[in-house]
C-alpha cells in the first residue's frame, strides 16, 4: 500500500514536472514567436475583389484573409480588402495586381479566360469537379502547382481562397420549353459556360455581380447566373424573374482566387508568406461551409416568396455536356497550355469520378430519394 502511494506520489510529481516543463516550453516557444514576428517589418499592402460589400460570403474570403493575416502578425502586415469598383472594376482585378497597381486581389480567375482559356480550370469548368474534387485536385494532385505556372506567366502568384460549392442555374424571366427556347436569349454567364452556352445559341454577356440585377431587371438581359439562393436573394434577383434553374452544370465546385503580385510576393518575409497560405486555405475552407449553411434558408424563403424551380431537361443537359468536351478538345488542339492543363486535370477527373461513384454517388443516391 505504501508502495503504491509512493508510486502514485511519484507519478503524480513526474507528471507535474513534466506538465511544468512541457508550459514552460510552449511559453518560451510562443515568447519566441512573437519577438520573431515584433522583428519583421510593417508591412501594408491593398486588395482589389471582385464583389460589392453586400455579397458578405464572398466578399467575407477577402475579410478572412485580412483578419487571419492581421491577427497571427500582431498587426504589422495588414491587408485591406476594397469592394469592387472602388480601386479597379470587378472584372480587372487580375489586371491591377499584374500592374502592381494593388499588392493582391481575390477574384475568379475564370473572368480571365480572354487572356487565356485555361484560366478557367482554376476555378470550374462545365461538368468539372465539385467542390472537394477540387480542392483535392488543388492542394494534392498538382492543379495549384499547374495553375500556378500560368499565373507566373502574368506575374502573379495564385492561392485558393474560397468556393461556393455546386451553384444553381440562373433565373430566367421566361420559362424554357425545350433546348431551342436558348436560341437568341441574352444571360449573363461567364467563362466556358458561357462559351458553351453561346454554342446553345444564347447571346451571352458578361457582368459583374453589381451590374447583374439591373441589367436583369429592366430587360437588357432574359437570364443571368451568379451563386446560389443566399448570394442571389440578396442581390433581389426574385424581383427580376420568377424561374430558378437546377443544376448550375457550368460551376459544380467553383474556387475563388487570391492573387499576388510575383514582385510583392517575393520581397515578404518567410514568416508572412506561411501566413498569408494560411489565410487563404482557411479562406477557401470557412466560404464553402458558410454557403452550405446559408443556401438551404435562403431557398426556402424564395419558393415561399413565388420562385417556382425548375430542372434543367434532360436534353439540355447532355447537349452541354457534349459541346462542353468538344470546346475543350477544340481549345486544346490551338492552345498549348490549355492542352497541358486539361490533360493533368482530365487524369485527376477520371480517377476521382471512379472513387466517388463507388462512395459518395451511391450513398448520396440512395440517401436522396
Amino acid at each position: 500500500m505504501q508502495r503504491r502511494k509512493f508510486v502514485g506520489s511519484g507519478t503524480t510529481a513526474i507528471a507535474a514536472a513534466i506538465g511544468a516543463g512541457v508550459l514552460s516550453s510552449c511559453t518560451i516557444r510562443k515568447e519566441e514567436t512573437s519577438q520573431t514576428i515584433n522583428s519583421l517589418p510593417n508591412i501594408r499592402w491593398r486588395m482589389a475583389t471582385s464583389w460589392p460589400y453586400s455579397l458578405d460570403t464572398i466578399f467575407g474570403g477577402a475579410k478572412t484573409i485580412s483578419q487571419r493575416v492581421n491577427a497571427l502578425t500582431n498587426g504589422r502586415f495588414q491587408i485591406k480588402p476594397y469592394a469592387a469598383g472602388e480601386i479597379v472594376p470587378g472584372l480587372e482585378v487580375l489586371d491591377a495586381v499584374q500592374a502592381g497597381s494593388v499588392e493582391c486581389g481575390h477574384t475568379a480567375s475564370y473572368y480571365y479566360k480572354g487572356k487565356n482559356p485555361a484560366f478557367s480550370f482554376g476555378t470550374s469548368v462545365p461538368f468539372g469537379l465539385t467542390a472537394q474534387q477540387q480542392n483535392s485536385w488543388l492542394y494534392e494532385s498538382g492543379g495549384n502547382e499547374i495553375m500556378n505556372q500560368l499565373f507566373a506567366d502574368f506575374g502573379v502568384v495564385n492561392f485558393p481562397a474560397g468556393n461556393t460549392g455546386a451553384q444553381m442555374g440562373g433565373w430566367f424571366k421566361e420559362k424554357l420549353q425545350n433546348l431551342n427556347s436558348l436560341k437568341g436569349l441574352k444571360m449573363r454567364i461567364p467563362g466556358l459556360g458561357g462559351e458553351v452556352m453561346s454554342q446553345l445559341g444564347v447571346n451571352v454577356q458578361v457582368l459583374p455581380g453589381g451590374e447583374v440585377f439591373l441589367a436583369l431587371d429592366r430587360g437588357a438581359i432574359d437570364a443571368a447566373e451568379w451563386t446560389g439562393p443566399y448570394d442571389d436573394e440578396k442581390l433581389g434577383f426574385a424581383k427580376a424573374a420568377r424561374f430558378y434553374y437546377y443544376p448550375g452544370w457550368w460551376e459544380p465546385g467553383p474556387t475563388l482566387n487570391a492573387i499576388v503580385n510575383k514582385k510583392a510576393w517575393e520581397k515578404l518575409p518567410q514568416e508572412y508568406k506561411a501566413v498569408f497560405k494560411t489565410a487563404c486555405f482557411q479562406a477557401n475552407m470557412t466560404m464553402l461551409s458558410s454557403y452550405d449553411s446559408l443556401n438551404g434558408a435562403a431557398l426556402q424563403r424564395l419558393i415561399k416568396g413565388g420562385t417556382e424551380l425548375v430542372a434543367y431537361e434532360k436534353s439540355v443537359l447532355q447537349a452541354a455536356k457534349e459541346a462542353s468536351f468538344q470546346l475543350y478538345y477544340d481549345i486544346s488542339a490551338k492552345d498549348q497550355t490549355f492542352r497541358n492543363i486539361f490533360e493533368q486535370w482530365r487524369t485527376f477527373r477520371k480517377q476521382v469520378y471512379s472513387w466517388n461513384k463507388i462512395n459518395e454517388y451511391s450513398f448520396s443516391n440512395f440517401n436522396y430519394q
